[in-house]
């Protein structure tokens, strides 16, 4: 086994990601909240600074998936599409099935340049969290309270605050609300049973009012719908601890550019549009399922190096310092003092082990386990 290969299987490789992550995210808080002047005398210029600072953080998961654990990604699409993508705004629509699906349209906003500037919807408890939470504060993501009177006055009011952001953005949207799990999937096929809606086998139904909320009020402001289903070679079930540890995974993920205009306005439509959409993605999950490939044209958009120039530049800058603290403990030859820092250490360890836990599937939000009406 390799040093490298040695160091990502063991605590002490992930103390050090963590640690880099942690107090850099807190650094570029900081510095978030140390600019607020700045959107008095130029929001666009305010909105510019904002993307590049949230794009390193972001770009430090992103670097864990591809350049630490190595993971690699197969994009299939039209070949027409492909030349837009990263030039246009877009509404992007993923699938909600893995631990770390956000990390893969993370990685699929950063092959194309848009990670920086990439908006989601997310619940409004994340906006109190820091690092990433606060980062999407200041960048001016859309916060909900999964409470539809009040979301769709506030929610409508984020997006509408869109229309004029100076950089291209995508806006990644799960539209089934929540992470897939066995006992959800019953409690939406029980709903769509009593809808008169067709079942789903791979996917729960979608929340058709948040989508159609989000496409009324960036009509004109994005270009089109990329509808993304993701799906990852030899059926693994990659988690986020696999990637710390730099276990590699294969993703595949098929994309299709949706014209924004060809979606229907009106709502019922909208909706019935959108269940369409996820039979359809149920067939391609059938396809991959039997083929082991999506449908069309196999390509790897390259990696770009920037993500993880970005880590090295914060691990250089932190690990410094801290190498610095840790010698002059332990030179100390106080026992209470190598003690209380070993101490720290395991505490860091199971932090790390607590936070990974919270990613789990087992560990999802219980939202969707109660029957609920399909169009929320």
């Amino acid at each position: 086994m390799g040093l490298l290969q040695l160091l990502k299987s063991q605590v002490l490789g992930h103390l050090i990601m963590c640690y880099v992550f942690l107090f850099s995210g807190l650094i570029i808080n900081l510095l978030q909240f140390c600019l607020l002047p700045l959107w008095l005398l130029s929001k666009p210029l305010a909105r510019r600074v904002n993307c590049g600072l949230a794009y390193c953080i972001a770009s430090q998961m992103v670097a864990a998936l591809e350049w630490w654990s190595g993971t690699e990604c197969t994009l299939y699409t039209d070949p027409e599409s492909y030349p837009l993508y990263g030039k246009e705004n877009a509404i992007v629509l993923l699938n909600h099935s893995y631990e770390i699906d956000f990390l893969c349209g993370w990685t699929f906003c950063e092959r194309f340049g848009v990670l920086g500037s990439s908006k989601v919807m997310a619940k409004k408890e994340l906006a109190y969290v820091p690092v990433i939470g606060w980062m999407w504060y200041f960048l001016e993501i859309v916060f909900c309270k999964r409470h539809w009177e009040e979301d769709k006055v506030t929610v409508a009011r984020s997006l509408q605050n869109l229309r004029d952001y100076p950089v291209n953005f995508w806006f990644l949207l799960f539209c089934e609300g929540t992470r897939f799990t066995q006992k959800k999937h019953e409690v939406s096929m029980q709903v769509a049973e009593s809808k008169g809606l067709p079942k789903l086998k791979h996917h729960l139904l979608p929340r058709t009012k948040g989508f159609w909320l989000t496409v009324q009020n960036l009509r004109g402001t994005v270009a089109a719908v990329y509808d993304s289903t993701l799906n990852f070679r030899d059926k693994e079930a990659p988690t986020l601890r696999g990637i710390l540890n730099g276990k590699k995974y294969h993703a595949d993920l098929y994309v299709r550019r949706i014209p924004l205009e060809l979606i229907p306005e009106d709502e019922a439509e909208c909706a019935a549009w959108l269940h369409k959409l996820y039979q359809e993605k149920d067939s391609f999950q059938d396809q991959y399922l039997q083929t082991g490939r999506f449908p069309g044209p196999a390509t790897s958009p390259p990696r770009r190096p920037w993500s993880l120039i970005n880590w090295l530049f914060w691990s250089s800058l932190l690990l410094y310092p801290l190498g610095l603290v840790l010698s002059y403990l332990f030179s100390s030859g106080s026992l209470t003092t190598i003690v209380a820092s070993l101490a720290l250490c395991m505490a860091g360890s199971v932090g790390i082990g607590w936070m990974i836990g919270q990613t789990e599937i087992n560990r999802s939000s219980s939202y969707g386990n109660n029957r609920a009406p399909s169009n929320k």
